[in-house]
C-alpha cells in the first residue's frame, strides 16, 4: 500500500499544470511569424515537389477572396506559430480529481481545441477533419505530449506551403517556471519528405485580456465571383526575390530536407552577403519588424 501510495504521488507530482494567459515570445522565426515570410522563401523545409508546385502557384490576393479565403483560420498546429495570445484552462473530473482535458483559445479567429487525457482513441480515418483538429495527450514526466490527427489541409509557412489533411501532428509541452516551450513535430506522407520539426515559446502574462477576434466576410477587389488569384506553373515572377535581397543561391531558397543541415553550407560557394542589411534587420517584437 505505502509503494502503490508514493508512485501515484510521484505520477501527480511529474504532472504539470498548463492553465493560464500566456503570450508569445518571437525571438525564433520573427520575420517569418510576424510581418510573414518572403514570397517564394522555402529554406529549411523538407518539402517534396508536389508542396513546391503548390506554393510556386500560391498567389497573396488569395486571402480577398470572400467565398473561402478571407475568414479561414489558421489549424491547430500553425496557430500556435502564428500571431496572437492564449489562454489554457483544465477540466477535472469530480468524483475522481483526475485531469480530464486541456483546452486552449488562441485570440486569431478565436480559435478552441481540446486535447484530451483521459485515454480515448482518435476516430476513424473517415471521420471528420477540422481546423482544429482531434488532440489526445499523455504525460512524459512532467512533459507533455500531444498527438493530434483529423486536421483540414491548411499551410505550414504563410506564403502557400501547403500541409495535407493527412498530417499528423506531434507536440511537446514543456514548462519551466513562468515560461512555456513547445516543440512540434508535422509528419506529412503528402507533402513532406522527412518530420519538420520547430519551436515556439510563451511567457506567463496574468494581467492579459484577450478579446473578440471576430472576422466579417467584405469584398476587397471588383473581381468576378468564384476566381481564385493564382500563378500558373513557370509564371511565378517573385520566386527569385528572397535570393536577390539576400544575396542567397536561388536553389537554396527552393527547400528540400537537405537544406535543413550544416553540410548544405559546403555548398553555398555562391552565397554574397548584401552590402548592408535592407530588410527586417531589428526584428523580434510585433513593434520593431521594420523592413529597414
Amino acid at each position: 500500500m505505502l509503494l502503490s501510495a508514493t508512485l501515484l504521488a510521484a505520477s501527480a507530482f511529474a504532472q504539470v499544470d498548463f492553465s493560464g494567459e500566456w503570450a508569445p515570445l518571437y525571438h525564433e522565426d520573427a520575420p517569418e511569424r510576424l510581418p510573414g515570410p518572403e514570397l517564394g522563401d522555402y529554406t529549411e523545409l523538407p518539402i517534396n515537389d508536389a508542396a513546391r508546385l503548390r506554393a510556386d502557384s500560391w498567389d497573396a490576393d488569395r486571402i480577398s477572396v470572400v467565398e473561402q479565403y478571407q475568414c479561414r483560420p489558421h489549424g491547430s498546429d500553425y496557430s500556435m506559430r502564428g500571431l496572437g495570445n492564449m489562454r489554457v484552462w483544465r477540466d477535472i473530473d469530480v468524483a475522481t480529481q483526475r485531469l480530464t482535458a486541456f483546452h486552449t483559445h488562441m485570440l486569431a479567429w478565436d480559435s478552441e481545441r481540446t486535447i484530451y487525457m483521459d485515454g480515448r482513441a482518435h476516430p476513424p480515418e473517415y471521420a471528420n477533419h477540422t481546423w482544429q483538429g482531434f488532440s489526445t495527450a499523455v504525460w512524459e514526466g512532467n512533459m507533455l505530449t500531444v498527438t493530434t490527427t483529423h486536421l483540414k489541409e491548411n499551410y505550414i509557412r504563410r506564403n502557400g506551403v501547403p500541409r495535407s489533411d493527412q498530417a499528423t501532428v506531434t507536440e511537446h509541452w514543456m514548462r519551466h517556471g513562468d515560461y512555456l516551450t513547445v516543440v512540434t513535430v508535422i509528419d506529412d506522407p503528402v507533402f513532406l519528405t522527412e518530420p519538420l520539426v520547430r519551436s515556439d515559446n510563451w511567457y506567463l502574462d496574468p494581467g492579459q485580456h484577450i478579446g473578440v477576434f471576430g472576422c466579417e466576410h467584405a469584398p476587397e477587389l471588383p473581381k468576378p465571383e468564384g476566381v481564385v488569384p493564382h500563378h500558373l506553373p513557370g509564371t511565378n515572377p517573385f520566386l527569385r526575390e528572397v535570393s536577390e535581397w539576400y544575396g542567397l543561391p536561388y536553389e537554396a531558397t527552393r527547400g528540400g530536407a537537405e537544406t535543413l543541415y550544416p553540410e548544405y553550407r559546403l555548398k553555398l560557394n555562391s552565397y554574397k552577403a548584401p552590402p548592408k542589411c535592407d530588410r527586417y534587420c531589428t526584428c523580434t517584437t510585433l513593434f520593431d519588424c521594420q523592413l529597414r
